[in-house]
């Protein structure tokens, strides 16, 4: 919609509440008079009627205006609706358009991740997983790129009840070992699987965080080991960060 379309009022309301929102300090009727062009009565108006409504709220002793609490209720409601499924799938779309090869995603639950998207790509590869199907986490990337940024008696905690089972000859199954690949790992800021899971299939993976910080998902890219080189798996390093950090940002995170 156009800005000369839109409801004059209502676009002063918002114009203010943004222009309030940029000051620490709060502004007065005057301030926010002079900077908008806006007449005081009509201003003051408007922030009457914010301040009904708990958007806006005065200061008993210097009688300037900040933001009202409102804004925390509407944004916690907003965060908590956030369907991570729904906001990745266009980050999703963009790594397999640019990669031809298989995008997952995945959640964390009770010591295993679970599948809750999967892009198949134009590459010919069969895999195990499909959407729904869990899948373990000490040998997936998806499955590092969590544990990563897991606390650590939560790790141990998981290492303890489901071990550290032999998928393939190249599973990581000495705990010592693991928890090193786990510091590695968060430091890199991606996870590699290197047929670890599955003979002849390597994935790169990084971690996706909500708006409380905590990880909530992970991102991957999978393919055969003919494609996916050492070469090209440093190369789409950068690349799953990034997309990481997107679908995190889309969830509300801000870190």
């Amino acid at each position: 919609m156009e800005r000369n379309n839109v409801v004059k009022s209502v676009a002063r309301a918002l114009d203010i509440i943004e222009l309030v929102g940029q000051s620490k300090q709060g502004l007065g009727v005057t301030e926010i008079s002079k900077q908008m062009d806006i007449n005081k009565s009509s201003v003051f108006r408007i922030l009457a009627t914010l301040s009904q409504y708990g958007y806006i709220e005065q200061h008993e002793t210097t009688g300037k205006y900040k933001l009202g609490y409102m804004f925390l209720d509407i944004s916690s409601k907003l965060l908590d609706s956030l369907d991570v499924r729904a906001e990745a799938q266009p980050i999703l779309q963009e790594l397999e358009e640019e990669t031809n090869e298989v995008v997952h995603l995945v959640v964390y639950d009770q010591g295993e991740v679970v599948y809750i998207e999967k892009l198949d790509g134009n590459e010919a590869l069969r895999m195990h997983s499909k959407v729904g199907k869990r899948a373990p986490v000490h040998c997936t990337s998806v499955g590092k790129a969590i544990l990563s940024h897991l606390p650590a008696a939560d790790v141990l905690t998981i290492i303890e009840r489901k071990g550290l089972p032999a998928h393939t000859p190249y599973t990581i199954a000495e705990k010592e070992v693991f928890l090193q690949e786990l510091s590695r790992v968060k430091a890199n800021g991606y996870a590699l699987d290197l047929e670890e899971n599955e003979a002849g299939i390597r994935c790169i993976a990084a971690p996706v965080f909500d708006h409380t910080g905590k990880v909530a998902a992970a991102v991957s890219i999978s393919g055969p080991t003919l494609r996916m080189t050492d070469e090209r798996l440093r190369s789409l390093s950068g690349r799953m960060i990034q997309a990481g950090q997107a679908i995190s940002k889309r969830l509300g995170y801000s870190g």
